[in-house]
């Protein structure tokens, strides 16, 4: 397992990778492709958001998009694990070792019907926090309707 940060050099992976994950939630989140066939990467990576890809055995497997914040607050604005490898827990390790290294305060939403996504993210935060984080439901101002949860890295003062 090898995370990287999106770069220049490795930004058309990630590009690739959202290509999926946009169509799987493209019925939840009523979004099509455009003429090309092609989604739009939202958010941009650049500026406050930063990207990370996994790779498994030199393979491209996941990627995240996390905003940072001031304070060190980060938000998880995308996250997807190609179904391939959606196996012995990859997706969890892959954002506890995000957690680990950026410390901080977190905010993770899923929007209304991805109840694969609410799941994943309770038992990844549960077990991450030993059960130390809220969780509501909350209106976004894109989203509308989402479930959110949110902590502060165990290890801050």
């Amino acid at each position: 397992m090898k995370i990287l940060e999106v770069t220049r050099d490795n930004h058309h992976i990630y590009a690739n990778l959202y290509q999926g994950y946009s169509a799987e939630f493209s019925k939840i989140v009523q979004e099509k492709p455009d003429k090309n066939g092609l989604y739009e990467i939202e958010p941009k990576i650049e500026g406050h958001v930063s990207g990370y890809l996994l790779f498994i055995d030199d393979t491209p497997a996941a990627l995240t998009a996390i905003a940072n914040k001031p304070d060190k607050r980060f938000e998880v604005c995308d996250f997807y694990v190609l179904p391939y490898f959606r196996k012995n827990k990859v997706g969890k390790r892959f954002i506890s070792e995000l957690f680990k290294k950026l410390g901080g305060s977190w905010e993770i939403k899923q929007v209304a019907g991805a109840d694969h996504a609410v799941s994943f993210w309770r038992d990844v935060i549960n077990d991450y926090t030993s059960g130390n984080y809220l969780e509501d439901i909350y209106q976004d101002e894109r989203w509308g309707t989402v479930t959110r949860q949110r902590f502060t890295h165990p290890n801050n003062p």
